[in-house]
């Protein structure tokens, strides 16, 4: 059989839910409540987004993945402070979590979730799957650590910024390239996860070690040659470097995607099932949808659909 090219090969959609919903959090009006009279902002921006995607993309593979390892993370065992300077979710926005994991469901959409392992690790381990059946990735999702993930033919699609870009964009975005990020954020740090990094070691800094040494390994291993080198402070860089040296190493294990998260459940490849419809009316009635959404809904599961005069637009 002739070998699949790259283009040729079908894509497999990865959307980083939970990112979505935060920013559909922060966005959305408090103006949308369930049948409950509990807010649901989230729920109403992230089912526009989610509605987005699906319209313009009209993906036959996709795989949703949220975090629900907050703070049972393996991360977590391996480095306490991971994450700790990030407020627990309020009870408000853990129920719009599980709406939005149920609307996703209800569309026939596979969802992905562990306690112990983070989206980025669920989206890498799907990934890994579906290339191995043939497809390219598609990583809905800004985040810088996804680029990692990234082999020719697959593309990262920052959706709010309209922005794509595939394995060769990710040196001139991040300046280093996909196979170095974990190295270049053990260096530099990150402090959205609470990774300290090498003290004294930024941002410009990591990236021309890295384009130096090709490696956070290779550094360590040539330490010696760092003084010499045309960097400001490189005697002192090469100092903190030997003191840090088993720290970096494990910023590294905690800034690594891990692909070979366990994905019980799943669809493999993710194929897109049938959508319930009635299991999404009773949730655009629960959610107080309007016949906007809720026509937009059907239509991309499928399924059809008979507003009311009654109703009021989404």
């Amino acid at each position: 059989m002739a070998a699949v090219t790259a283009g040729a090969r079908p894509p497999l959609l990865l959307v980083d839910a939970s990112l979505y919903v935060f920013r559909a959090w922060h966005s959305m009006p408090d103006a949308f409540h369930d049948a409950d009279g509990w807010p649901t902002n989230a729920v109403h921006g992230f089912a526009r987004f989610l509605l987005d995607v699906l319209e313009r993309e009209r993906p036959r593979h996709i795989a949703i993945a949220f975090d629900e390892a907050h703070d049972s993370c393996f991360r977590n065992v391996l480095y306490p402070p991971y994450k700790a300077n990030r407020p627990p979710a309020p009870d408000t926005l853990k129920r719009q979590f599980a709406y939005c994991r149920m609307l996703c469901m209800v569309l026939g959409l596979a969802v992905l979730s562990h306690q112990e392992y983070e989206a980025d690790d669920l989206i890498g381990s799907a990934l890994r799957q579906g290339r191995g059946l043939g497809h390219r990735g598609v990583i809905v999702s800004a985040d810088k650590d996804l680029s990692q993930l990234l082999e020719p033919g697959d593309e990262q699609w920052d959706f709010a910024r309209g922005q794509r870009w595939g394995h060769d964009g990710v040196l001139a975005r991040h300046g280093v390239h996909p196979g170095q990020i974990a190295d270049y954020l053990a260096l530099s740090g990150d402090a959205i996860d609470n990774i300290p990094g090498v003290p004294g070691i930024g941002a410009r800094t990591a990236a021309a070690l890295l384009a130096h040494f090709g490696s956070l390994d290779e550094l360590l291993g040539r330490i010696d040659e760092v003084p010499f080198l045309r960097l400001r402070g490189a005697a002192g860089i090469a100092s903190r470097l030997r003191e840090h040296r088993d720290a970096a190493l494990l910023y590294r294990r905690l800034a690594t995607i891990d692909c070979d998260a366990p994905l019980a459940g799943a669809r493999t490849p993710f194929a897109r099932d049938q959508a319930d419809g009635d299991s999404l009316a009773a949730l655009c009635q629960a959610l107080a949808f309007g016949p906007m959404t809720r026509r937009r809904l059907h239509e991309a599961a499928g399924l059809p659909f008979a507003g009311t005069a009654a109703e009021v637009p989404a």
